[in-house]
């Protein structure tokens, strides 16, 4: 009778104590906001080569392939950019050309950007018949 007394029922408990995760969740915060404004996300990593033209007359138009599908356009002579798709690239190309249709357009992309989206950014330049179409590269440093 006497152990009887003596023994408690353990009741399991059914509360998870969340504490500890928003602890871990602040500091992950914190830590994601101040290295955001370090990230500089407009900075590409062209592929280099050994002798590069640069045009030097007219401010080309730069299309910029981010990934397949999604381009920026870029306008050297107004510093205005804009976003685009693949389907809309050549209108809005076009149209910033104006009246100069010799105006250059030079196509940039990182080295990993798959070349499918370069080539695909490049047709639809040349099937809407724009006259000088190239590629933007930095040049190799001597060594």
């Amino acid at each position: 009778m006497k152990a009887e007394l003596g023994r408690r029922k353990r009741r399991s408990m059914n509360e998870i104590n969340v504490v500890p995760y928003i602890d871990v969740m602040l500091v992950l915060l914190i830590i994601f906001m101040v290295t955001a404004p370090m990230v500089t996300p407009s900075v590409i990593d062209l592929p280099s080569m050994s002798k590069a033209n640069t045009p030097k007359e007219m401010r080309p138009i730069e299309v910029v392939v981010r990934q397949v599908g999604s381009l920026q356009i870029k306008d050297m002579k107004t510093g205005k950019s804009q976003d685009s798709t693949v389907d809309q690239l050549a209108d809005k190309v076009k149209e910033l050309q104006g009246a100069e249709t010799e105006r250059p357009v030079v196509i940039s992309a990182e080295k990993s950007i798959q070349y499918q989206a370069v080539v695909d950014a490049m047709d639809a330049l040349q099937s809407a018949g724009v006259a000088k179409v190239g590629l933007l590269v930095k040049p190799k440093s001597a060594k």
